[in-house]
């Protein structure tokens, strides 16, 4: 167990103790420093970590909520604690330290949090004891952890206690601690899963991605989900948006094929997010977008905690139920996250954030996620059905156009209007037919939304095919030559008439009614032989067609 020298006080930086080594950042995107690991045992395969029922309400440092979650799906931001807590006198200059953890509920991240709270204390805090692990009688208190299997977090906890650090440069920093609602719980949306994940990555400058016993392909879809959710509400500065990501992998059951701690974790990380041609291209692209969102990705594989930890509700976090090997690695993992060499200033464009900056953040991603700027996430099911449920609409309007252009395309001659509605009638049905023997995922329900809008689709197909069919009829087509020429005769006429009965005035008007109609003719044949002033051109032939249906 790591002995850790001396009294520390809080802003000061002591050297860890020899029972650890501390651990680089593997080389995946760019160059890292190497890492060793203390070799391990093989591990047991037991149930999943689980979580112990909350300590009763303390006065001292504790968990404090700043996005809250409500009841129709929304989230709010607790403005005021955020500032008490970020705008302290001594705190809100220093850049700041983000660290926060994430991934599905009831997988033992605000146990593991509480871990990194005894580290904190006695590295920064006013604890001074030798060992940060603490006594093997010592229950753990920190963020809120319970077992069982349902939920315990929901929205975003800040730690009430601001740790402030100094680091090897002599700058000095805020540490801030994030505990995170787990995702995929029976309770939680996919939008809410994704809005959760993607605030804590983008106010972190670490992100720990807590896994349970692999990285699995699905794991990877959603971190994609997820981050890619995050990635579209921040303005595209050319930079990576992202910082540090560190997969967590728990109760990893398989040493022999690579070793708990940092070294296994590259291991297995280089081997799951390897991009080879013979991979799918999905599943190309997949690995090249989580290695373009972030500028350093590292993993750790740990043990599984024991069985007591797993299966006994009297568990209560005491050092001396955990397994010696969960120990050791705890030893690895938590100074290599927050020893004074290892702590990761947050930067936004290439910025520092100081803890007063951190306050606006906070608004602004809460603004952007409480309106409607970013499409709706949606689950694997509901984004397939609604693909194969735009194929079977595109298809089916296809048919439509492939028929009707064989019965009124622009080489076929005009068809009478009726014929053209029976034609529109018979192909209709056949491409909705169509529609319905596509087979689709979602059910009927799911459909309705889609047929309804290819009703509404071919409706107005219909009506462009009808406008073309009509300017294939010669006599609509000689429409409005013929009004204006039937005018200019009509004005003629009178005006010979006007002459007659020695009515000049009358006979001026008709000759310049006749004068005004042979001009808009010869303004309308311009129209039509150029192209230009097309929207005159519509207007005499709405004038025309008023003339012809109510005047001739």
């Amino acid at each position: 167990m790591a002995e850790v020298e001396g009294h520390k006080h809080r802003e000061t930086n002591n050297h860890e103790g020899e029972g650890y080594e501390v651990v680089g950042k593997l080389s995946l995107r760019v160059n890292y420093k190497d890492i060793q690991t203390i070799s391990q045992p093989d591990a047991k395969l037991e149930p999943p970590i689980t979580e112990k029922p909350s300590a009763p309400p303390r006065n001292g440092p504790h968990g404090v909520q700043v996005v809250n979650t409500g009841p129709d799906h929304t989230f709010s931001l607790d403005e005021d604690v955020l500032k008490e807590l970020l705008l302290q006198d001594d705190i809100k200059d220093r850049p700041v330290v983000v660290l926060s953890v994430a991934g599905a509920f009831r997988k033992g991240k605000s146990f593991l949090l509480d871990f990194f709270l005894r580290y904190l204390n006695n590295k920064y805090g006013s604890d001074g004891s030798m060992d940060w692990l603490g006594g093997d009688e010592e229950p753990l208190q920190g963020f809120n952890w319970r077992g069982g299997s349902e939920r315990d977090t929901t929205g975003i906890l800040m730690w009430s206690e601001i740790f402030k650090a100094t680091l090897d440069n002599g700058e000095k920093v805020a540490i801030v601690l994030l505990d995170t609602q787990g995702a995929f719980d029976s309770e939680s949306t996919v939008r809410d899963c994704a809005t959760i994940f993607a605030l804590s990555t983008m106010v972190s400058s670490v992100l720990i991605y807590n896994l349970s016993q692999n990285i699995q392909e699905d794991d990877l879809q959603h971190l994609q989900l997820f981050t890619e959710y995050g990635r579209l509400a921040l303005e595209d500065s050319g930079r990576t948006p992202f910082q540090r990501l560190q997969f967590l992998v728990r109760d990893w059951s398989f040493p022999y094929e690579a070793p708990y701690g940092a070294e296994g974790g590259r291991t297995i990380l280089q081997r799951r997010l390897k991009v080879s041609p013979h991979q799918h291209p999905e599943l190309q692209s997949l690995r090249k977008h989580i290695t373009s969102c972030f500028s350093e990705i590292a993993c750790f594989l740990m043990p599984h905690p024991g069985i007591r930890v797993a299966t006994s509700q009297e568990f209560d976090g005491r050092v001396k139920d955990i397994e010696m090997e969960f120990k050791c690695s705890l030893q690895q993992l938590v100074p290599m996250l927050l020893a004074p060499q290892n702590l990761v200033p947050k930067l936004i464009n290439g910025q520092k954030v100081r803890a007063k900056d951190l306050v606006q953040y906070f608004k602004s991603y809460m603004n952007i996620y409480k309106g409607n700027e970013l499409p709706e996430p949606k689950s694997m099911l509901v984004a397939t059905a609604e693909a194969n449920n735009l194929t079977a609409v595109a298809e089916s309007k296809e048919l439509y156009t492939k028929l009707m252009e064989e019965v009124c395309g622009g080489a076929k001659p005009y068809l009478q209007t009726q014929l053209l509605e029976a034609e529109h009638a018979r192909i209709k049905d056949k491409s909705l037919h169509a529609f319905h023997a596509k087979r689709k995922m979602g059910g009927d329900e799911f459909s309705q939304a889609y047929y309804t809008q290819l009703l509404q689709d071919l409706d107005e197909q219909f009506v462009q095919f009808r406008a073309q069919n009509e300017s294939k009829n010669i006599f609509k087509a000689a429409r409005t030559p013929s009004v204006f020429c039937a005018l200019a005769l009509l004005f003629y006429v009178l005006s010979g008439l006007a002459g007659l009965l020695a009515l000049y005035p009358v006979a001026n008007l008709c000759n310049l009614a006749m004068g005004l109609a042979l001009l808009t003719l010869v303004l309308w044949a311009y129209i039509r032989y150029s192209g230009e002033m097309r929207e005159i051109g519509v207007t005499i032939d709405d004038v025309a067609n008023v003339l012809w249906e109510n005047v001739l």
